[in-house]
């Protein structure tokens, strides 16, 4: 390019610039499980996540970003099939335990599937939980050339059960990793990927099984599998200062998780891709406060629909071409990362997605309105701007001013004039969803 392109290419503005970038981008999509609004120092925490806070740094942070449900399975439906999980054919709306017979079924398009078929190499390393009952609902069937990772959702970090039960597969065969630390093995498995299909664009989805609670070994006495909190020893003692147990051991889980983000990130310096490759970081839903999450400043918790059951940390980097080290207002969601794939990779998105593509606010710094919605097994919300309406099952109704009340402590259902607008764009949405 000569200087006279180059600077008439600067000119143009960072939308145009991404728009003249190579059309076919890596990604990598980094997904954290459990992980609350607070559990991320750039978010406010006090436990350090350098390496997270890092993306940041180097790319944008968004201050009002959502997952597509408040709790495990169908936050990945959302995620992947950039569609409210209320759409899912087996209506998935909490997550899935063994032996269900729910899960993802052929026609539920992936964001995996449309990139492979346009040449991308495909990958899931980590956690699945989108069934197991039968063949077609596992990961190799839905646009993932390469599996390693559980198909439940939880794991022994350390011996790699399900509360002693299998659930480790590499495609579609059982395997049993060697031994170590989950966090460690994904991140391990991850940048062998990268290594060896970094000449092809490439769409890796690494859905770390952290800072969840692990799935320990059955107690014979009760019949059931305890869930606890498992972190490497070095972990836990960097964090003995903090009293609580479960958060000592919680915060461990975080620091070890992103030390490896850290790891991963170094790799795709090394290997020269960090200008070719697009890297997501979210959470799945918000915090479990029982289990050392931490969601502070928002109400709610992991399976509410209140600001800290849903809204969740997110950073995005792509060297040279999100403008780094800002902040983004704009309402957005998981379902939007589907059809902003298909957008950076010059794809046609499928015209069913409820997601949005995100160029704007990441190129651009634009906002526009964005609405939401979330359904679980009790209770509905909607989010229309600032504007959030939630409903539960046994009547009661909640509106909220984000805007001015992010901590949703003043219910303003009396406000007729507002009430009346959310509540119309909501019965429309809602009525297009499966009854």
């Amino acid at each position: 390019m000569n200087r006279r392109n180059f600077l008439t290419g600067l000119a143009a503005g960072p939308a145009a610039r991404a728009a003249a970038s190579p059309p076919r981008p890596n990604f990598l999509l980094i997904f954290s499980d459990d992980q609350g609004y607070h559990d991320v120092s750039c978010y406010g925490s006090e436990i350090p996540t350098p390496n997270i806070d890092s993306m940041a740094r180097n790319g944008v942070k968004f201050e009002q970003f959502y997952s597509a449900a408040p709790v495990c399975t169908p936050s990945r439906y959302g995620l992947l099939t950039g569609r409210y999980p209320a759409r899912s054919r087996d209506r998935m709306l909490n997550a899935l335990m063994p032996p269900s017979p729910k899960g993802i079924h052929p026609g539920e398009t992936t964001v995996a599937e449309v990139l492979k078929e346009r040449g991308y190499r495909t990958a899931l390393i980590g956690k699945w939980h989108l069934g197991s009952a039968r063949p077609e609902f596992l990961p190799n069937r839905h646009g993932f050339d390469y599996y390693d990772g559980f198909l439940h959702g939880c794991i022994d970090y350390f011996d790699f059960t399900y509360g002693g039960m299998a659930s480790w597969f590499r495609n579609e065969k059982p395997f049993t990793p060697p031994k170590g630390y989950t966090t460690n093995y994904l991140t391990d498995q991850a940048i062998a990927w990268l290594r060896q299909n970094r000449r092809t664009p490439f769409f890796l989805y690494l859905p770390y099984n952290a800072p969840h609670y692990g799935k320990g070994a059955y107690d014979k006495k009760t019949g059931k599998a305890s869930n606890v909190l498992q972190a490497p020893d070095e972990y836990i003692r960097r964090f003995s200062h903090i009293k609580d147990e479960k958060r000592r051991v919680y915060a461990a889980m975080v620091a070890a998780m992103d030390d490896n983000i850290g790891r991963l990130l170094q790799s795709l310096r090394e290997m020269q891709l960090e200008e070719s490759t697009f890297v997501a970081f979210v959470s799945d839903n918000g915090g479990a406060t029982g289990f050392g999450g931490v969601n502070t400043p928002l109400r709610g918790h992991k399976s509410e629909l209140f600001e800290g059951g849903i809204r969740v940390p997110a950073v995005m980097q792509w060297k040279g071409r999100i403008a780094p080290g800002r902040n983004i207002r704009q309402p957005a969601g998981s379902v939007d990362l589907f059809p902003t794939f298909c957008s950076l990779a010059g794809i046609p998105r499928p015209a069913n997605l409820d997601g949005r593509e995100l160029g704007p606010a990441l190129f651009e710094n634009r906002t526009f309105e964005r609405d939401l919605f979330w359904r679980t097994e009790r209770d509905e919300a909607y989010l229309l701007g600032n504007w959030k309406y939630i409903r539960v099952k046994y009547g009661q109704e909640y509106l909220f001013d984000l805007a001015r009340d992010p901590r949703e402590t003043n219910n303003l259902i009396g406000d007729a004039a507002a009430l009346g607008r959310i509540k119309a764009a909501y019965e429309k949405v809602r009525a297009s969803m499966p009854s």
